[in-house]
């Protein structure tokens, strides 16, 4: 027994399309520039909507390094700076965490700091 329900055939409505019908662009986590390099670099990032937004980099033993962005964020473009000036030479992992709602994101990217 389903127990009263009613059910259909009809296909699901996809919650992922804005108003005109089109796709909600994905979250967009750009390779620094420039890599590899020395001291300092861009990573840049486009979010898809507003959004809590956490930009950290950690290095190859996945200890934090840096904190670059822990705050609020609007649609569209974003680019920080980096700058490893009190770092050794060697493999970074920078990583994105967005947060709208209940639903988030994390994106991780590699890059390289040559001294």
């Amino acid at each position: 027994t389903d127990g009263g329900q009613t059910w259909s055939d009809n296909a699901p409505v996809n919650l992922f399309t804005n108003m005109q019908g089109s796709k909600t662009p994905n979250l967009i986590l750009k390779q620094n520039y420039p890599n590899p390099f020395n001291p300092s670099t861009n990573i840049s990032y486009e979010l898809p909507y507003d959004a809590n937004v956490t930009l950290k980099v950690y290095d190859a033993a996945g200890r934090e390094v840096a904190n670059l962005v822990s705050s609020y964020q609007t649609t569209g473009n974003h680019t920080v700076r980096f700058d490893a000036s009190g770092l050794s030479s060697g493999v970074y992992f920078y990583k994105l965490f967005v947060q709208q709602g209940a639903s988030s994101i994390t994106k991780v990217n590699k890059m390289i700091l040559t001294k």
